[in-house]
C-alpha cells in the first residue's frame, strides 16, 4: 500500500485498486497533484480491506483485478450499509455496452475506458466529490430532522417518542441484566394558574427551569424529557431504590428552591412526583410502568402536592 497526502489535501479519500503499475502511476500523477489524498491496492482482496479500513469517499478500481473483479468488488462494497456514500468509478478496457450496463448495474457510479485521459479523469472524480457532498448535506439535513423529531423544541429534552424508544428498549436490558429500573413521573403544580396570572412566556420559563434542574440531575445512563404540557418524566438505572428516590427528592426541593420574578412579582413552583420500577430481574413493560409512576404521581396530588411518592412493587413474571 502506498499513501500520498498532500498539505492542502481534501478530507476525502480516494482508493485506487489497479494491479497495473503504469495504470497505478498514471492515477497518481493525475490526481495527486489536485491535492487528493491517495490510497492505493494491487489486489481485489487488498481493496477489499482497504475498503473496510478507510471506507473512502470514491473508489476507483480496475474491472480485472488478479484475484476479485471490480464487479465483485463493487458489488461488495453496495452490500455495506455506510455511514456515508462510495461513490465508485470503474476503469476498464472493455467498451461493449453489454459490458458497461453490467459494471452499472453492480453499482458503479461511473466508468472511463482504458487508455484514459488524464483531464477526463480528474473530472469525473470532480463529478464524484460534488455528488458525494450533496449526499453529506443530505445526511446532515436528515440527521437535523430526525434530532428534531426526538426533540422538546422548547426545553431542549427528548420528547415522548424519544423516551418510549430508549426506555423500552432499556427496560428490557435491565429486567435481562438484572439491574435496577425506575420511572418517575412528574407534573408541575398549579402550573395553569401560572400561565394565567403572568402569561405563557413566563410559563415558558418555569418549564425551561424545570427541565434544567432535571437534566442536571441525569447521569448518562439516564434520560429525562418532557411528555407534553407540564408533564414529564426521568427514567434512572442502575440505581438503588434509596437512590433513586434520594435523586428524585433533589430536583423536586431544587425546583422549589427556585424563585422566580415576572412583572415585579416574585412567584414560586412546586411539581409532584410519582415513582415505580424495579431492582431485580423482572419483566415489565415500560408503558406499564409509567402508568403505575402516573398512579404514585395522583397519590402525591391527592396528598398534598409538592411531595415523591413511591408507587408499589407489583409482582411480575421473571425475565426469560
Amino acid at each position: 500500500m502506498n499513501r500520498n497526502t498532500s498539505a492542502t489535501a481534501e478530507v476525502m479519500e480516494i482508493l485506487v485498486a489497479d494491479d497495473s503499475i503504469i495504470s497505478r502511476t498514471l492515477v497518481e500523477q493525475t490526481l495527486t497533484e489536485k491535492g487528493y489524498a491517495l490510497v492505493f491496492a494491487r489486489t481485489g482482496h487488498e481493496t477489499i480491506q482497504l475498503f473496510e479500513r478507510h471506507r473512502p469517499a470514491i473508489v476507483i478500481l480496475d474491472w480485472m483485478m488478479p484475484d476479485v473483479t471490480g464487479i465483485e468488488i463493487c458489488q461488495h462494497i453496495r452490500s455495506k450499509a455506510q455511514a456515508s456514500y462510495t461513490y465508485t468509478i470503474v476503469l476498464t478496457g472493455m467498451a461493449e455496452k453489454d459490458d458497461v450496463v453490467a459494471g452499472l448495474a453492480a453499482g458503479a457510479d461511473d466508468y472511463l475506458t482504458k487508455p484514459f485521459h488524464a483531464g477526463e479523469l480528474a473530472a469525473r472524480v470532480a463529478v464524484g466529490i460534488r455528488i458525494i457532498e450533496l449526499h453529506r448535506q443530505i445526511e446532515t439535513k436528515n440527521r437535523q430532522l430526525e434530532q428534531l423529531a426526538l426533540t422538546d423544541a422548547l426545553t431542549g429534552l427528548p420528547n415522548r417518542r424519544a423516551i418510549d424508544d430508549w426506555a423500552s428498549r432499556e427496560a428490557i436490558a435491565a429486567a435481562r441484566h438484572k439491574f435496577s429500573f425506575w420511572v418517575a413521573m412528574a407534573d408541575l403544580d398549579h402550573f395553569k394558574n401560572a400561565n394565567d396570572i403572568y402569561g405563557h412566556e413566563a410559563g415558558d420559563t418555569v418549564l425551561k427551569k424545570f427541565a434544567e434542574i432535571l437534566k442536571a440531575n441525569s447521569r448518562r445512563s439516564d434520560i429525562c424529557g418532557r411528555l407534553g404540557g407540564e408533564e414529564f418524566l426521568m427514567v434512572l438505572t442502575h440505581a438503588a431504590k434509596p437512590d433513586a428516590c434520594m435523586v428524585v427528592e433533589r430536583v423536586r426541593k431544587q425546583f422549589e428552591e427556585t424563585e422566580f420574578s415576572f412583572v415585579g412579582r416574585r412567584l414560586k413552583v412546586t411539581a409532584s412526583f410519582g415513582i415505580a420500577g424495579f431492582e431485580e430481574s423482572r419483566r415489565l413493560d415500560f408503558s406499564a410502568l409509567v402508568a403505575q409512576a402516573d398512579s404514585a404521581l395522583y397519590s402525591a396530588k391527592r396528598l398534598g402536592r409538592n411531595r415523591v411518592e413511591m408507587a408499589p412493587t407489583a409482582p411480575a413474571t421473571q425475565a426469560t
